[in-house]
């Protein structure tokens, strides 16, 4: 019997499955939204938070997994623009280096922007949104953070919905037979306002793509709109402060944002993003074992 049951199963293909479950539960699986009192919280660095060092070449991308290592963290979240190259030659030695200190390189960060009115311009970004789900593979990393981008000039937000959601559908094709999440930031543009962000993903409707949830970047409303992006986020991007509707930067509360991620029943990774002013040696440290706390305080 066990033998008959095992090769059911196995004609029970993934992409059979995925079709079979709401677009609601994929979210949840994917790190999204779970059953209350089940958030599981894990802590990562943001290579952001060293960009002026990594621009300047006094840190390096290795020198990021021992920091980690050294911090306490799971994982890191490794924004790109400073890759020294895309070669087997630098990818595979990180990711071994990063085995080796027990650190998770589960993201990376890329710069697109899928407000492109041309077909040729939307498949230029589809075609470098491949281009990195092949790194991301090599590195390990499930998950790829990307961005909507700007309207163009005489263009409606209503417009660029649509060539958002197409090149997001194209691009998560190729990244989810790869098993990679692409997660959209609420980065200004098309995703100043989560009303639009969470349009944009439900359109999609892919289980490979939800939002990576930079807690900084709303500037009106910013807990009430982060809640309601928590049902798709696969990614949260941790800051310091948020830039207030005002203008001036105002210290986030992060036991307010733990206690929603933890109602949502959250699940997936904590990435410290810093962009303050205080020197990041002294300041990622001191964020950090309050992240580690925040995250055993709100897991389940």
């Amino acid at each position: 019997m066990r033998r008959v049951h095992n090769r059911g199963m196995a004609a029970w293909t993934r992409r059979e499955c995925l079709r079979a479950v709401p677009l609601g539960v994929l979210a949840a699986s994917a790190g999204g939204s779970a059953p209350a009192g089940t958030a599981r919280l894990k802590t990562a660095i943001c290579a952001y938070s060293y960009r002026q060092a990594l621009a300047r070449g006094t840190m390096t991308y290795e020198d990021l997994v021992r920091l980690a290592a050294e911090q306490g963290v799971d994982g890191l979240d490794l924004t790109v623009y400073w890759f020294p190259s895309t070669s087997d030659d630098f990818l595979l030695p990180l990711r071994r280096l990063a085995y080796k200190n027990a650190v998770e390189i589960y993201s990376i960060a890329i710069r697109t922007d899928m407000c492109r009115q041309a077909p040729e311009a939307r498949e230029k970004e589809v075609a470098e949104v491949r281009r990195w789900v092949d790194v991301a593979e090599k590195l390990g990393a499930g998950h790829i953070r990307v961005f909507g981008g700007n309207v163009p000039p005489g263009r409606t937000e209503e417009e660029a919905v649509g060539w958002v959601v197409e090149t997001l559908q194209r691009s998560a094709e190729y990244a989810g037979r790869k098993g990679i999440l692409l997660g959209l930031e609420n980065h200004w543009g098309i995703t100043t306002r989560a009303e639009r962000i969470v349009e944009i993903v439900r359109k999609t409707d892919s289980p490979w793509v939800g939002i990576n949830l930079d807690t900084g970047n709303f500037r009106e409303n910013p807990y009430e709109q982060m809640e309601m992006c928590l049902p798709y986020t696969v990614n949260v991007q941790m800051k310091s402060e948020v830039r207030g509707a005002e203008g001036g930067p105002q210290r986030l509360d992060w036991e307010r944002i733990g206690a929603m991620l933890a109602r949502a029943g959250y699940r997936g990774f904590l990435s410290l993003e810093y962009e303050a002013a205080e020197d990041p040696s002294t300041a990622v440290p001191r964020l950090l074992a309050e992240l580690r706390r925040l995250a055993a305080r709100y897991s389940a």
